[in-house]
């Protein structure tokens, strides 16, 4: 790993040292490119993340995900890199490894801002148009459907951000400020 500045790659080595650490230890199912999750059966994904950006990707698969949450739980190992020049070796330190349950991973601001619409007596107009205005990407007759979810199954608040592009932008900045004093966020390595 040494002089190893890509992310991807340091992610993808730490990922499969995880998963081999496990599997001398257990059986599971593991996942693959097609089921988008890294233990499927457990509905957990693996993140790795440099504690310079704590960010990651995630697939789009509804706008519903920022609200709901992504569908799964995430477990995060946020690590910092030091190169030795001297010896040309790296040190991988693990600074946070958080578990984050499914029902948390939705966006805190779109959930604190729904929630707040709740709690102020907001009905299904407040909803549409704050949903809009936060530019939630789905079309109008989708986020219909959700203003009506929404009033029926209130979402839990979420403490992710996610960023709208062709792909879901993770970043965990404030579910590292919020391990292990949240329901639902907890520090494994503590």
């Amino acid at each position: 790993m040494y002089g190893v500045t890509d992310g991807k790659a340091v992610g993808t080595y730490l990922e499969h040292k995880f998963r081999a650490h496990l599997q001398s230890r257990y059986e599971f199912e593991t996942g693959n490119s097609a089921s988008g999750i890294d233990f499927p059966g457990l509905l957990v994904d693996i993140k790795v993340t440099s504690i310079n950006q704590p960010q990651s990707s995630c697939p789009f698969k509804s706008a519903r995900q920022k609200i709901y949450g992504l569908g799964y739980s995430l477990l995060v190992f946020v690590y910092e890199k030091a190169d030795n020049p001297a010896r040309q070796t790296a040190v991988l330190k693990i600074l946070h490894t958080i578990f984050v349950n499914a029902d948390r991973t939705a966006d805190f601001q779109m959930t604190r801002g729904i929630l707040r619409i709740l709690e102020n007596e907001g009905n299904r107009d407040d909803l549409i148009a704050f949903m809009f205005d936060k530019n939630l990407p789905a079309d109008e007759i989708e986020i219909g459907k959700m203003a009506d979810e929404i009033i029926k199954v209130p979402p839990k608040q979420g403490f992710l951000t996610i960023s709208n592009a062709l792909q879901w932008r993770l970043q965990y900045g404030r579910v590292i400020e919020q391990a292990g004093h949240m329901e639902g966020i907890y520090r494994v390595n503590e």
